[in-house]
C-alpha cells in the first residue's frame, strides 16, 4: 500500500469537529447532529436569536457547513435532510432581513462600485489592514490571519456556488477570477494554498474551518453571507455585487497587510499570499466591473438593488468584523474567542 504524506503547506480538507454552542439555538442543533436524532420543533429558539449574533449566525455557518465540507463523525445525508433545511430557511430570512435593514437598499450600483474604490487619504482608524501596517504586533498579524482562516483557505468556495445561476459574461469573469485564485495550471499557486503556507509560517494549523470555531460571529457572518447569496438564485444580484466589493478591496488591503508582515520580521513564504493577492487587483477589478456587473446588468437591469444590497452587505458585516478586532486590541485582548 502507497502512503500519500500530505505537504504541511497544502491546506487540510479533513472534516473539521463541530464548534461548541453559543446559546440555546446552535445548542439545540449540535445536540441533536450529535445525537443523530430528528430535533424538535426549532420555532422558539430561532425566534429569540439575534439576526447577526453569535448564536444564530454559529447555528448558519454548521448549516452551511453541511453542504460544504461536513463535520467529524456526521454523515453526509444530512445536507438534505428537511428539517434542518427548514431550519436553514428560517435563519436565512431572518438573516437577509437584517441586511436588508441595515443598509440603503437603493439602486445606485456606481455610486456603490465608487464607495468601493474611494480609498482613504493617510491613516485610516476603523481598518485593520491600516492598522496591522501601522503598528500592529507580530501577535496580532497570526491572529488574525487564523481569524481569517476559514474564507480564504475555502478561497472562491462561495464564489462557485453562484455559477449556475450567471450566464454569458457574468459567468466567464466569475470563472477567470476562480480559475486565478485556484492557481491556474496545477493549481501549484493557488491562493487557498499560498494562504495555507502563510499559516504555516507564522505557525498555525492549516486545516479547513479549523479556526471557526473560535472566531467571532462577525467573522461566522462575513463567511456565511457568501454561501447564502451564492447558494440562492433569487440572489444572484448580491452574489455578483459581494463578489465584486471583495475583488475591488481585497489587494489595497493586502498590500498592507505584506509591509506589516515584512515589518513585524516575516519571511517570503508568510508575504507570498498577500503579493499574490495584490498583483491581481486591476486585471480581476476590471473583469467584475465589466463583465461581471456590467454585463449582469444589461442583461437584467431589475438586479441593481440585489447587486448594492451584496456590496453593502460586505462592507457592513466587514465593519462590524473590524469594529469588534480593533476594540478588543486596543486593550490588549484577543479577538478570539480563545487564545
Amino acid at each position: 500500500m502507497t502512503t500519500v504524506t500530505r505537504d504541511p503547506a497544502e491546506p487540510s480538507r479533513a472534516r473539521p469537529a463541530l464548534p461548541e454552542p453559543r446559546g440555546d439555538l446552535s445548542a439545540h442543533l449540535l445536540a441533536a447532529l450529535r445525537g443523530g436524532r430528528e430535533a424538535p420543533p426549532w420555532g422558539p429558539q430561532a425566534a429569540r436569536a439575534d439576526a447577526l449574533g453569535e448564536d444564530l449566525q454559529l447555528a448558519l455557518y454548521v448549516l452551511y457547513g453541511l453542504h460544504h465540507h461536513g463535520f467529524e463523525g456526521l454523515p453526509d445525508t444530512l445536507e438534505w435532510e428537511p428539517n434542518l433545511l427548514g431550519l436553514r430557511r428560517s435563519l436565512e430570512r431572518r438573516f437577509v432581513e437584517a441586511l436588508r435593514g441595515l443598509t440603503r437598499g437603493n439602486t445606485d450600483v456606481a455610486g456603490a462600485l465608487a464607495d468601493l474604490l474611494a480609498e482613504p487619504v493617510g491613516f485610516d482608524p476603523t481598518s485593520v489592514s491600516h492598522y496591522l501596517e501601522r503598528e500592529g504586533e507580530a501577535w496580532q498579524l497570526r491572529e488574525y490571519t487564523a481569524l481569517r482562516s476559514p474564507c480564504h483557505l475555502c478561497e472562491g468556495d462561495a464564489y462557485a456556488w453562484a455559477l449556475p445561476r450567471l450566464h454569458g459574461a457574468p459567468r466567464a469573469g466569475l470563472v477567470r477570477s476562480l480559475y486565478d485564485s485556484a492557481g491556474g495550471p496545477g493549481g501549484a499557486d493557488g491562493w487557498a494554498r499560498l494562504y495555507a503556507e502563510l499559516m504555516v509560517e507564522l505557525g498555525l494549523e492549516p486545516a479547513y474551518g479549523g479556526y471557526a470555531g473560535v472566531a467571532p460571529g462577525e467573522l461566522l457572518a462575513v463567511v456565511n453571507a457568501g454561501s447564502l447569496f451564492g447558494l440562492h438564485r433569487s440572489l444572484r444580484g448580491a452574489a455578483a455585487g459581494r463578489f465584486a466589493a471583495i475583488e475591488i478591496t481585497s489587494p489595497p488591503a493586502s498590500r498592507r497587510l505584506s509591509q506589516a508582515l515584512r515589518r513585524t520580521g516575516a519571511g517570503p513564504g508568510a508575504v507570498r499570499f498577500h503579493e499574490v493577492r495584490a498583483a491581481t487587483g486591476a486585471d480581476h477589478e476590471e473583469t467584475v466591473r465589466a463583465d461581471v456587473i456590467g454585463d449582469l446588468l444589461a442583461r437584467e437591469p431589475e438586479l441593481e438593488r440585489d447587486v448594492v444590497l451584496g456590496i453593502e452587505a460586505n462592507t457592513l458585516l466587514e465593519d462590524r468584523l473590524a469594529a469588534v478586532v480593533l476594540e478588543r486590541w486596543r486593550d490588549n485582548r484577543t479577538a478570539l474567542l480563545a487564545p
